[in-house]
């Protein structure tokens, strides 16, 4: 079984070892200026911004799977995804590994406080671009129940048995900004009605490097929301990359039930059909 989290000792161990191909999600710029020796820039993994429709989900399928291959992922390689630091990318590390998963990929990790983490161990940096083989990404739509769409969400608001979470910082959940790309960048502020919040910053540990709290603190932290090991979640933000940060969080800290709405507000927002609640969360 992949080990999920690999600090950077022991991605340097898999990479002596064994057929790696590494994933830096940052911006070119971040990436030119120095990254793990091997790792492929795909920041599409941050900025792509899909929609849960049919055509949304073939473009979204077609694109990434085209994109990994092009990387060298052929399915007997392990997939390590990183991001410059946990608590500044905005879980776009935790968004690839969800994509890759969502597409069926079977060995996927990523490098737990990121590129700073690696600096900071005093392991190799450069500047030199790799070389690639493009292989055929083996598409297994099997592992699609791992994400669900904007019907799934509706039909999930007043009902008691799944969890609605907001992990959004604090601005878009009380409505006075609608995404972190500027207060008017969607149509509508709001919140999912009934939805429960857990800002995605609560569940990392900040220091000289930032990782994921403990399995026990992160349960804590679910706990202050009324989420247990026995829930069912799902969880949104703007384009799903904090809700992916939350997602590997949940996983590793043993809460199983854990799905993502992908499309999250940037869908949401957009649909003056869909409820939303308004104002500040007094009630929630």
């Amino acid at each position: 079984m992949t080990t999920v989290l690999l600090d950077p000792q022991e991605l340097q161990t898999k990479i002596d070892n064994e057929k790696v191909v590494l994933i830096d999600t940052r911006n070119p710029e971040q990436y030119a200026a120095g990254h793990i020796p091997g790792a492929v820039n795909i920041h599409d993994i941050f900025t792509f911004l899909a929609a849960s429709t049919p055509e949304g989900i073939a473009e979204l399928k077609e694109k990434f799977a085209r994109v990994f291959g092009d990387a060298g992922l052929s399915g007997e390689e392990t997939a390590v995804v990183y991001e410059d630091s946990m608590n500044t990318g905005f879980g776009q590390s935790c968004r690839g590994y969800f994509l890759l998963c969502y597409l069926g990929y079977p060995k996927v990790s990523i490098l737990h406080g990121g590129f700073q983490a690696w600096k900071a161990a005093d392991l190799a940096v450069t500047t030199d671009l790799p070389t690639p083989v493009a292989a055929e990404f083996p598409l297994d739509h099997s592992a699609s129940e791992l994400m669900v769409d904007k019907d799934d969400v509706l039909k999930a608001i007043g009902d008691d048995s799944i969890v609605l979470l907001d992990v959004r910082d604090v601005d878009e959940w009380v409505g006075t900004s609608s995404s972190p790309y500027g207060k008017d960048f969607s149509p509508r502020k709001g919140r999912l009605p009934g939805a429960r919040w857990l800002e995605w910053y609560r569940l990392m540990k900040p220091g000289a490097v930032t990782v994921f709290k403990s399995p026990e603190e992160v349960l804590a932290d679910c706990a202050s929301v009324g989420i247990t090991k026995e829930s069912h979640v799902y969880i949104y933000c703007f384009k799903g990359a904090r809700a992916s940060n939350t997602l590997v969080a949940l996983k590793a800290a043993g809460i199983n039930n854990v799905k993502l709405y992908f499309g999250s507000w940037n869908e949401w927002a957009q649909d003056a059909a869909l409820p939303i609640e308004e104002g500040l969360p007094y009630a929630c």
